[in-house]
């Protein structure tokens, strides 16, 4: 047998190396959490006291950050919660494709095809209605755990 037998090329990527590390007790309300493998936003922490098996619990209600969904989980406060890497990255919006792409433009000059329009109704108004009016506008994209999605829209003024 020969030493290149064993060739893996691995194209599955579970996340994880998305999230990093921290302990239950620390996470604060509007900080981020992973739960049921979904990036989320904690809008309540709420702590138990220690039972009789000795464990504060932590209940923390959060909102999925791209889709809005309520979710919910109780965690020890001494175990470990995954927190997600979340970035927030700013484009010009150079076009709006027929069906629902944009066309952004990166720092680097270079275009970004790849993005549909936000679901949210109102920013998605915003944007349609700024384009059509020939605005310079920047979208905010966030980013977590391989999902990007436009979550703000700055008017940066009349084109030249």
């Amino acid at each position: 047998m020969s030493d290149d037998d064993h060739h893996f090329e691995s194209k599955a990527d579970a996340g994880a190396s998305k999230t990093f590390p921290q302990q239950a007790g620390t996470i604060r309300k509007n900080a981020y959490l992973v739960i049921k493998t979904r990036p989320c936003k904690v809008v309540e922490v709420s702590t138990s006291k220690t039972g009789k098996h000795g464990h504060a619990k932590c209940h923390f209600v959060a909102i999925d950050i791209f889709t809005g969904k309520k979710l919910e989980d109780i965690v020890p406060s001494s175990h470990n919660c995954d927190v997600p890497e979340v970035v927030r990255t700013d484009y010009q919006l150079i076009d709006i494709s027929e069906d629902g792409f944009v066309s952004l433009l990166t720092e680097g000059g270079d275009t970004k095809d790849d993005l549909r329009l936000p679901s949210d109704d109102q920013l998605l108004a915003q944007i349609k209605e700024g384009f059509k009016d020939g605005k310079d506008l920047v979208v905010t994209v966030m980013a977590a755990m391989g999902e990007e999605q436009i979550c703000a829209l700055k008017d940066v003024g009349p084109k030249n």
